[in-house]
């Protein structure tokens, strides 16, 4: 019971500091939120606009706007968005199918990169190694938008092989899949092969081939279960690199979901949608953050005695 009550306190601290980074952020965002809201192309009075900042709220006091926020997102109320006109809870119901697709499709291709990557070279040819090591450090290093861009360049207008711009199918889902998960491979790949490599030099490694074992069989069946601990540590950064890639990713790429979403809040400060989105996100790092722990007790049973005490 004080596990799950710590984990249950720790989830709403992480909840309320979302709520109110987001609120505070958008507020300091230079400019009138009625003009932003409105338009550049407006011709509204300035009787209309008091009428328009009386009706959200924005003629209130800062605190007094915080605390009604807050209000309102303990009860379980989202709030409508100012420019479309639409419970928020809808709006994000209708883009969260195809972000979780685009997240679910970069996870398994990011997960299988790193396992050829780190299996394959692990404790290997230095050669292998180093060539292995070489575009692990560049995928880290390309920014999302440019692969985006550049892998839209090379494979769908030269190539010619998938959709240029908002496809829908399954070959729509590649480029923006391998855009999202190349970095992530890359880091993965990378803290894989030292669990790998630090693993193997066990003595249950060394007992492992005295007994028969392929390097193969030590590999899969004993030392990845080893090294599977460090990228159950990297899920929450996981998580956060797929929804914050997510928003750039399906800019380049046309495609709907919560980032386009996102960006067009931000931009128009509509902020029961920001706030709304945010929320989801924190509330995904919670969730995630539990299944790794259980995922933990999973990998190693020795911590299974540590919880029970």
């Amino acid at each position: 019971m004080r596990t799950l009550l710590k984990r249950l306190v720790a989830g709403l601290a992480v909840l309320y500091g979302a709520a109110s980074l987001a609120f505070l952020s958008l507020h300091l965002i230079p400019g009138d939120p009625v003009a932003i809201l409105l338009g550049p192309a407006t011709t509204a009075s300035p009787e209309v606009r008091r009428q328009i900042s009386a009706e959200l709220g924005f003629d209130r006091p800062l605190l007094t706007q915080y605390l009604g926020h807050l209000g309102r997102l303990a009860s379980g109320d989202l709030g409508s968005s100012y420019q479309l006109q639409r419970p928020v809870g809808w709006l994000i119901a209708d883009q969260l199918g195809p972000t979780v697709q685009l997240a679910a499709a970069a996870t398994v291709v990011a997960l299988a990169l790193a396992l050829i990557s780190a299996v394959g070279t692990a404790s290997r040819h230095p050669a292998a190694r180093a060539f292995a090591s070489a575009w692990e450090l560049t995928a880290i290093s390309l920014p999302s938008y440019w692969l985006g861009v550049l892998l839209l360049t090379a494979f769908s207008f030269h190539l010619r092989l998938f959709p240029i711009i908002g496809g829908v199918g399954p070959a729509a889902l590649v480029l923006p899949a391998l855009t999202l998960a190349l970095p992530i491979a890359g880091v993965l790949a990378q803290v894989l092969r030292e669990g790998l490599e630090s693993a193997l030099a066990q003595p249950f490694a060394l007992t492992a081939r005295a007994r028969g074992l392929s390097q193969t069989a030590v590999r899969l069946r004993h030392a990845l279960r080893h090294a599977a601990g460090s990228l159950a540590t990297l899920a929450g950064w996981l998580v956060g690199t797929l929804l914050g890639g997510a928003v750039l990713v399906e800019t380049v790429f046309g495609r709907p979901g919560l980032g386009a979403l996102t960006l067009q809040a931000v931009q128009n400060r509509d902020m029961p949608v920001v706030m709304g989105v945010v929320l989801v996100s924190a509330a995904t790092f919670v969730v995630i953050s539990a299944v790794v722990d259980l995922l933990y007790l999973a990998i190693d049973p020795r911590l299974r005695g540590a919880v029970v005490t």
